[in-house]
């Protein structure tokens, strides 16, 4: 039988979905599984998006334009100038999903061989993104103690080699939350500009700020053609399903490149647009109620959680994720315990273990990240299951 490539075998499994197989054992046993582990959010697509879709009227589902449906991309001009970024509808590439834009980024701005420096922990997916690329990503490490605050320049400067391309960003941060200043900001502009990198800002979660605004990447005056920015519609807009992203930047090189790659791939999903479309007519203070209401999941998780013996969890500026330190072994075998040995009144929970947010061995073996996508009653539930689990876990550590 043939073999397959290098490049299939050393693309790495996905960390967040691996324990599916024990979730759902879990609920076969009539075991309520409460969903941490995923960035899935529960909020309702808003109606005019679903509703864009089903009033359309043509004959023929035709390829759009490989950039985009124009329509769409003048409508993202606007979107984006509401945050003070200035584009021409032709500085943007629509992209299937954040994820293309992600992959659109590395192949057309690195070679194989070239670094790509990321803040740890990180996205799990920019390795497998990465390996696809065949570049290599290096690592700096953010502490859960400084609340996974961007590291030291020192701590980049030692990290950047002859090989070293473009230093990725994402703000705010999945899996920690964290929200970057505009002053750490500044920092990469000095580094990128110093160095002569790419700055790669992945900005999904750009609405949900709790304790500060967001600042682009984009915003970085003087920083214009190294910026590429990867956006999508998944989280925004409770629209994971979607596959809507987008490619920014201002480098025309960078553009032109990721255009053939776009054109490769002919074009982005067609109704799928037409819903993305819609949704920059959605009133100004559509997510003033849903930004709110994320707070509060993100209130009540943090507060309980920190309430338990032993457990740390730093409050997220932003996102809908937070990263927690909990008083165990290992991460990936509580994770997977607690869903195949572990209930409580007939529940449990399914959380990401923490190593696989991170590159570096060894570290987050005591984290775990939990996304509060769920109504704020089944986050109570939820950490009152990890609590209970904690008191019995056979790998508890006297943290």
């Amino acid at each position: 039988m043939p073999t397959i490539s290098k490049r299939g075998e050393q693309v790495p499994p996905s960390p967040i979905r691996k324990l599916v197989p024990f979730a759902e054992a879990a609920k076969k046993r009539g075991t309520k599984v409460y969903h941490l582990n995923i960035g899935q959010p529960d909020i309702e697509t808003p109606k005019p998006m679903l509703d864009a879709v089903r009033q359309s009227n043509f004959k023929i589902l035709e390829y759009s334009h490989s950039a985009g449906n124009e329509s769409y991309r003048r409508k993202l001009v606007e979107y984006y100038a509401r945050f003070d970024i200035s584009l021409t509808h032709e500085q943007i590439i629509v992209t299937t999903g954040g994820s293309e834009a992600i992959i659109f980024a590395f192949m057309a701005c690195l070679d194989p061989g070239d670094e790509i420096i990321v803040p740890e922990p990180f996205y799990a997916n920019y390795n497998g993104f990465a390996t696809e690329a065949e570049v290599k990503v290096k690592t700096i490490t953010s502490s859960i103690e400084s609340g996974f605050a961007l590291p030291a320049m020192a701590d980049f400067e030692k990290a950047i080699t002859s090989k070293t391309k473009a230093i990725l960003i994402c703000n705010p941060n999945n899996p920690t939350g964290y929200l970057y200043s505009k002053e750490e900001l500044e920092v990469l502009k000095q580094l990128c500009l110093k160095h002569d990198l790419f700055l790669f800002s992945d900005e999904a979660y750009r609405e949900f700020c709790y304790t500060g605004k967001h600042f682009s990447a984009m915003n970085l005056d003087g920083l214009e053609n190294n910026v590429i920015v990867m956006d999508t519609i998944s989280k925004r807009y409770s629209a994971c399903g979607a596959r809507i992203g987008a490619f920014v930047t201002k480098n025309q090189e960078a553009l032109t490149a990721a255009m053939k790659l776009a054109q490769a791939r002919l074009s982005p999903p067609s109704f799928a647009q037409i819903a993305a479309e819609a949704a920059v007519d959605l009133p100004l203070d559509y997510f003033d109620g849903i930004k709110a209401e994320y707070q509060s999941r993100r209130d009540i998780l943090v507060a309980m959680l920190n309430e338990i013996p032993g457990v740390f969890c730093p409050n997220p500026g932003g996102a809908f994720y937070a990263m927690a330190k909990l008083p165990i072994d290992d991460s990936d075998k509580f994770c997977q315990w607690i869903l195949e040995s572990f209930e409580f009144e007939g529940q449990t929970v399914m959380m990401a273990p923490g190593t696989g947010f991170y590159a570096t061995p060894g570290l987050g073996k005591d984290e775990v990240r939990l996304a509060y996508v769920l109504n704020q009653a089944d986050i109570r539930h939820a950490i009152v299951c990890l609590a209970e689990a904690l008191k019995v876990y056979p790998g508890k550590t006297s943290k």
